[in-house]
């Protein structure tokens, strides 16, 4: 559903202003790798949490804890 709207979106930019949509066309695939290395990031410091979590938990799953 994302990729139809986005095409419809960029045909109303390309209608009013077809340089501007150019320069979307152009800059979009710049700016999607600049943010790679940022989501990359964001997962590792997700992983490092979620390990937190695991190794505080462990003496409570040992334990039999049964949560709700």
């Amino acid at each position: 559903m994302k990729i139809p709207l986005f095409l419809v979106a960029w045909f109303i930019l390309f209608t009013v202003s077809w340089p501007l949509a150019l320069l979307a066309l152009v800059v979009w695939p710049l700016v999607w790798l600049i943010s790679l290395p940022l989501a990359l990031v964001g997962k590792g410091i997700e992983a490092v949490f979620a390990l937190l979590k695991s190794t505080l938990y462990l003496p409570a799953k040992i334990l039999g804890h049964q949560s709700r």
